[in-house]
């Protein structure tokens, strides 16, 4: 069982992904942007980090910048979701492990979650 950070504003996909991790076995913590992102790893240790690209406050880059800048967070890996094209979040973005397109098919989380989790135990 791996603990999840979810980070999105827009409730409804925060509460689908939730969903989804638990159906896997795993436990999701949820954020609304990248700011309340960082104060829930200020008091959790997660094994995974999804997060929206766009996103008031700090959105998606800001958060992967943020966490690759904190020796404690660095390991962590960071999926970014988006509808926008995965060249252009790439552009904008770098120290992402995957990314996942919006709208997503339950199956298509699940086998990239398990992945990435995979590779990281590995690692």
């Amino acid at each position: 069982m791996a603990k999840v950070l979810v980070v999105d504003d827009e409730f409804g996909i925060g509460e689908v992904l939730s969903a989804i991790l638990e159906d896997d076995g795993h436990e999701a913590i949820l954020a609304i942007n990248g700011r309340q992102a960082l104060e829930r790893l200020a008091e959790e240790t997660v094994d995974l980090i999804l997060t929206d690209f766009m996103m008031p406050d700090i959105d998606g880059p800001g958060l992967v910048r943020a966490v690759l800048a904190d020796d404690r967070l660095a390991g962590i890996p960071v999926v970014i979701m988006s509808s926008l094209p995965e060249a252009r979040v790439a552009a904008a973005v770098q120290g992402h492990v995957a990314f996942l397109r919006k709208p997503f098919r339950v199956d298509a989380v699940s086998a990239l979650i398990e992945g990435v989790l995979k590779s990281a135990r590995r690692g």
